[in-house]
């Protein structure tokens, strides 16, 4: 069994709710503010400006990042998730459309209008597109469908209104902070590169490390900050190495330490170089005593470093966690080399 920290499960949606009290709108934002990422706040939202629509309602939560992309879906298939799509809302105001799904018609291209006839948007009777804005920069909208026609009140209208306006600051709060994140791990890397570029054999170790311990990870299911932090992990493995060969491990950790956001990272570093057999350093642990991030970062640099996945297997339950080698192996059927 692999061991990880717990991770708290993600809040559920919110749940219909027939008031609009300010109370329950802080309540629904509180929880929205808690999740993870745009995708995830854009799903709750529109669950619940769905229950203040009422009635049969079917959604799209759209996301802007260059090109307008389906984020979130509510009663329309799954399949529709990350396809690019043009529509009613780059107008940027809430509007609401009489056969609301022919402008998403005149808007996009065959392979699209395939997609969203089997989705049976062909025949949607009304349409209510809410603009998701945070300070002048549209962040994405919502697409609030009656499949079977029907009315959307004013006083409906003007309470999706209102919420989407509260949303807008936590999308933009959520956006920041992932810029935040790409310009980090930008600079993380620049700076491992720079390093590497000093032995023309190493240029591109890291890189490649990083790559294939993040698909291991995937494939053992981690998700969001466990990612990152493996990320950070396997780019940083030899960063010590700016000290020489002999105790990199050591140096990276101790030049990480201190550091809290990567104190998960900081332990795969140190541990990169132990064992599963209990013979590595700096601590000779062994099995599932070595932190799960540090086997990741072990198996990857092995495959990164032999080029063959056979030759990895060989190291299966001497240096490395057979589980995790298994998991390379699946990989690389399915996927062919990394």
């Amino acid at each position: 069994m692999f061991k990880r920290k717990p991770v708290p499960a993600a809040p559920p949606a919110p749940a219909p709710a027939a008031s609009t009290s300010e109370s329950d709108v802080s309540r629904v934002l509180a929880e929205l503010l808690a999740r993870p990422t745009q995708e995830s706040v854009l799903d709750g939202a529109l669950a619940y400006t769905a229950s203040l629509v009422g009635g049969r309602v079917h959604g799209l939560g759209i996301l802007r990042r260059g090109q307008d992309r389906v984020g979130a879906v509510l009663g329309y298939p799954r399949d529709l998730m990350g396809v690019t799509l043009s529509g009613p809302w780059s107008a940027g105001r809430m509007r609401l459309l009489e056969g609301g799904a022919r402008e998403l018609y005149d808007a996009n291209g065959p392979d699209v209008t395939e997609l969203l006839d089997q989705a049976g948007m062909r025949g949607v009777g009304l349409s209510l597109v809410v603009p998701i804005v945070d300070r002048g920069r549209h962040l994405g909208a919502l697409l609030l469908d009656r499949p079977e026609g029907g009315a959307i009140a004013p006083g409906q209208q003007e309470a999706v209104g209102r919420f989407a306006a509260a949303v807008g600051p936590l999308m933009g709060l959520i956006d920041g902070r992932d810029e935040w994140r790409q310009a980090a791990k930008h600079i993380t890397a620049t700076v491992i590169e720079a390093m590497e570029s000093r032995d023309f054999d190493s240029l591109g170790h890291a890189r490649s490390v990083a790559d294939v311990a993040v698909r291991l990870g995937r494939g053992i299911g981690l998700a969001g900050r466990e990612l990152d932090e493996v990320w950070y992990a396997a780019t940083l493995h030899d960063v010590g190495k700016i000290q020489g060969e002999s105790g990199h491990a050591l140096v990276g950790a101790n030049l990480l330490q201190g550091v809290t956001a990567l104190s998960e990272a900081e332990r795969g570093v140190r541990h990169h170089h132990e064992r599963w057999d209990g013979q590595g350093e700096p601590d000779r642990l062994t099995g599932e005593d070595i932190p799960l991030y540090a086997r990741l970062v072990a198996v990857a640099n092995a495959y990164v470093r032999l080029g063959d996945v056979k030759r990895v297997q060989a190291q299966s339950g001497k240096a490395l966690d057979p589980r995790l080698v298994a998991m390379l192996e699946k990989i690389v059927v399915q996927e062919g080399p990394l």
